[in-house]
This record gives C-alpha cells, structure tokens and sequence, in this order.
C-alpha cells in the first residue's frame, strides 16, 4: 500500500519529489522505489520520521508497535500520523506515540493498487478538519475517499475492505458460466471483467439506487427477467448480505485476538 500511495502522489503530480522520503528496511525495495519514482529513500524510520510533517505508516499490524517505539521520540506535536495498519485502533496507536499526537487512521482496500481504490478514514482525539483535509488529499490519489466515525470501520472491512473479493468471485462466477455455455475462457473473462467494470461506472455517474437501474435492463419475461429469478430463488442477495455480516463479525473478533 506504502508504493501504491506513493505512485498515485507521484502521478497527481501536487507534490514535490524531494519532499516524499520512502523508508524500509529492506535496502533492495526502497532502491527500487527510489529508481522507479524518483523520491528521497531510506532505512532509518527515525530520519524519515524526523524529516516528515505526515508520516503514513504503511506496515503490517504485527509491525506497527516496533516501528511506534522507533519513531516515538522523534514526533512533535504538529506531526500527523496516519495508519494504514488493518484492525490497529485509534486508541492502540495512541498507546504508542506521545501524548496528544494527531492520529488518523484508514482503511483502503485493493483497487488503490490501480489509483480506483475506496478508503475509508477515522480521525483521532485532536485531529482538525485540516489534518483531515491532509490525509483526503494523500488517500484521493489513489481513489475515493470517506469520513466516518471508528464504530464504524468493521463494517466497512465487511462491504469495501473486503468487497473486491466478493465482485472477482462473481467476475469467476461469469466467466465460469460463459464457459459452461461454449464460450472460450478469455472471451468469458473479458465479457464478465468489463460488465462489472461498465455497471459499477454506471451506477457511479447517474447516481441512480442500484434497483432502479437493474429494472431498466429486466425486461418483462426476457432472458434477465429468468437469470435474476434464478439468482434471487438461490438467495444471491441474502448470500452477499450475510458475507458482509460474517466479514464485519471476524474484524470485531481479530483486534480481540
């Protein structure tokens, strides 16, 4: 996530080069990431943190308190301090930075990799509409962005976090049932691919509720009007729904593990 922020920072073109420094102790990745994006590089947190007005912390959440207690010292008041560690709460991170430290933390999800992601932000005790305004503009250059309160971050893992695993099953589902009817594997794929992406781009720019455009197309005793039938008698929706439950419910039951 750390490169696929860094590359849609580069893209958008808003910011200085010199003033992103990139920091990992693997010496052959940051080389890479310095190569390919032209930014400031390093292995030492400390320097990168002592350097930066926003330090994005991009590591897994076995990580995150290691590299809290490396950089803790070096973080002043003004710091921002953004997490994009999954199922490391606000109050978590606050245990390991100094007191009054600002916090925001997030939530993006896979499309991010292709600047088409959704993330999803919390703001700490502290945190003022403007480090919000900082972090939406770091987080929009990979795609969407929200605001919402930290109760609500579980379900969000269970619909964004988790969803593109749900859209490439069905994308699987498609292709597999194109094939089923004689259509070679990669024409299945690209038909199934693109509907998804076409539909999901659609619904986007009208605005209009979902049901409202899936009538449009559902004529009365067509060849939709059958396959929705089907889809509805299997408890496709209820299935989807419940998906969404059990993720939310395993979030919840993670940061208790």
């Amino acid at each position: 996530m750390g490169e696929a922020l860094i590359a849609g920072i580069v893209a958008a073109g808003n910011v200085e080069l010199d003033s992103i420094f990139a920091s990992d102790t693997l010496v052959e990745r940051v080389e890479v990431i310095g190569r390919q994006y032209g930014v400031r590089i390093g292995t030492d947190n400390i320097k990168a943190a002592a350097f930066a007005d926003v330090v994005v912390l991009a590591v897994k959440p076995g990580l995150i308190n290691n590299v809290l207690a490396q950089i803790r010292e070096t973080l002043t008041e003004n710091t921002l301090v953004i997490s994009v560690a999954a199922g490391v709460t606000i109050g978590q991170l606050l245990n390991g930075l100094p007191t009054g430290a600002k916090i925001v933390r997030v939530m993006p999800n896979m499309p991010a990799l292709v600047r088409e992601g959704m993330s999803v932000l919390v703001g700490g005790p502290g945190v003022h509409d403007r480090d919000l305004d900082i972090a939406q503009g770091i987080f929009r250059a990979v795609g969407k962005t929200l605001v919402v309160e930290e109760h609500m971050i579980d379900a969000v893992t269970g619909v964004s976090g988790s969803g593109p695993a749900y859209v490439l099953l069905l994308i699987e589902a498609l292709a597999d049932g194109g094939v089923r009817m004689g259509l070679p594997r990669d024409i299945a794929i690209t038909l199934a691919t693109q509907t998804v992406r076409g539909t999901a781009h659609l619904q986007h720019q009208t605005g209009e509720h979902p049901a409202r455009l899936k009538d449009r197309i559902t004529s009365p005793g067509g060849t939709t009007s059958a396959a929705v039938h089907v889809l509805e008698k299997g408890g496709f929706r209820g299935l989807v729904s419940a998906a969404v439950e059990m993720a939310t419910k395993r979030a919840t039951e993670l940061r208790s593990e």
